[in-house]
């Protein structure tokens, strides 16, 4: 009993470790999955991956935006705003050309209107696309990539870029705005950020 007893009462298996937290796409899958997609036709996916990775939106938000909300007459626009569910803030986000690009290939192909959501649902009792729909699209892609489907998930698109942007600017503020995030606290905990990362930052900044 006494060894059934220690096993049970050992080191705890999250120690040290960031509880929930979905390590973030590499470029190389970025562009890997980018290429299989288009070589592929899957026009849909594209869009959706494209603009995940963009907007750096939760599950929730993404698949909740309607035509209007990405595009300006018929145009796919440069910037979007969007009210996130979670917190009742606005958050803005960038579309870049190759996610214009694929977004206006799939409201032409699916004929989408600007009331409509931009990822309806193929199921009768969803007006759009929902989150487990998304897990399991996401899951494909982890599987296509060749990846551990434990390491990734939907947050793991909302992770990406901004992880990238911090990687390349240190600016935790700048990435608190993109996330949308009203605590600093809270984009620290997000990336996942080391004390040590944190202090070689705080040196860097004088008062």
């Amino acid at each position: 009993m006494e060894a059934a007893s220690s096993l049970f009462h050992g080191e705890p298996w999250n120690k040290g470790k960031i509880v929930g937290q979905k390590a973030p796409f590499k470029l190389k899958d970025i562009w890997a999955l980018r290429v299989r997609l288009q070589m592929e036709g899957r026009v849909r996916e594209l869009a959706l991956f494209n603009l995940g990775i963009d907007s750096k939106l939760r599950g929730c938000d993404l698949v909740a935006l309607r035509v209007r909300d990405v595009c300006h007459g018929d145009q796919v626009a440069t910037r979007a705003i969007v009210l996130q569910h979670k917190t009742q803030r606005p958050v803005q986000f960038e579309i870049t050309s190759a996610t214009r690009e694929a977004l206006q290939m799939w409201i032409k192909k699916a004929a989408l209107r600007q009331e409509d959501y931009l990822f309806p649902s193929r199921i009768h009792d969803s007006p759009h696309l929902g989150t487990r729909q998304y897990a399991r699209i996401l899951g494909r892609w982890v599987d296509e990539l060749g990846l551990d489907r434990a390491d990734y998930g939907t947050h793991s698109m909302r992770r990406t870029k901004a992880t990238l942007i911090y990687k390349r600017t240190k600016n935790l503020r700048a990435v608190q705005l993109l996330l949308g995030h009203s605590k600093l606290e809270s984009t620290v905990r997000y990336l996942g950020i080391e004390v040590d990362d944190a202090l070689e930052i705080s040196e860097q900044t004088e008062i």
